[in-house]
């Protein structure tokens, strides 16, 4: 069954279900991307692996409680041979919190030149959840990726199709705005023989995603990629219409009024919720 959606489905966004798309639409651009390339170009996936601190609440698996006392939290007392009370030193035990850090696998494209596959022209980023959210080991390691690709010769491939986050791809986004109007989600193209020009593709949530342009080297013509049917393959493939409980969920983070309106009407249509 299709996407309800003529673009991208909102309620893949959610911290359950996007990684796992992620993975899908990198592969599935690999192997678009690799049935256009002529020689002697190819595609590889990579990966960036990292320990990645845990986010769920902590609690010890030992409580520690004291006597309240009405200034406070009385001490152990005891008296002397004087008869004084003296405040007797407790030997405390330390508490162990058991905290393991999750290894997390990121992976990107890119397109490398033959023969010797060590020229690497192109980087393809689909951004993640991490690589979005401020303060995250994640976020620390795109960005270092995207400033040594930014003052390479490689071109610069990023597709945010995450509503919610802090801004990440290279392209100013007060720049980007003003060139393009608001937009949901986006499409940002760097070619390293064009350093101070960045080509935006800007996308609202109830429009089709668009054609892509691939940078290869200079002087070699671009692989255009629909990204539209790359991401309504991923739904069919990954039977996200037996996974997504439209009913029950709302996506994340949540829609405006006016883009609830609509998602609600759009899936009303396709007999996905209850009509009113």
């Amino acid at each position: 069954m299709p996407s309800p959606f003529p673009g991208m489905d909102p309620w893949l966004e959610r911290p359950g279900m996007f990684p796992d798309f992620h993975d899908r639409l990198i592969a599935a651009l690999g192997a678009a991307i690799n049935a256009l390339l002529p020689p002697p170009y190819y595609t590889a996936i990579a990966n960036r692996i990292w320990l990645e601190g845990p986010n769920r609440h902590i609690e010890p698996d030992v409580d520690i409680l004291h006597q309240p006392h009405a200034n406070g939290i009385a001490a152990p007392k005891s008296e002397d041979s004087t008869g004084r009370a003296v405040v007797v030193a407790v030997q405390a035990r330390p508490v162990i919190v058991h905290a393991p850090r999750d290894e997390v696998i990121e992976r990107f494209l890119e397109v490398h030149s033959a023969p010797d596959g060590e020229h690497l022209v192109t980087s393809i980023e689909v951004l993640s959840l991490s690589n979005k959210r401020e303060g995250s080991r994640g976020r620390k390691e795109y960005l270092q990726k995207q400033n040594e690709m930014l003052d390479s010769e490689v071109n610069l491939v990023e597709i945010d199709l995450l509503r919610g986050g802090t801004h990440t791809t290279s392209v100013s986004l007060d720049k980007a705005i003003e060139k393009t109007g608001p937009f949901d989600y986006h499409v940002c193209v760097h070619r390293f023989s064009t350093l101070d020009d960045y080509e935006v593709y800007p996308i609202r949530l109830p429009a089709p995603l668009p054609l892509i342009a691939i940078p290869l080297l200079p002087g070699a013509a671009d692989i255009v990629v629909n990204l539209q049917e790359l991401i309504s393959n991923c739904y069919d493939t990954a039977l996200y219409s037996r996974r997504i409980r439209y009913r029950e969920f709302r996506p994340e983070p949540p829609l405006t009024e006016a883009q609830a309106q609509w998602a609600e009407q759009t899936l009303r249509e396709k007999g996905l919720v209850p009509s009113t």
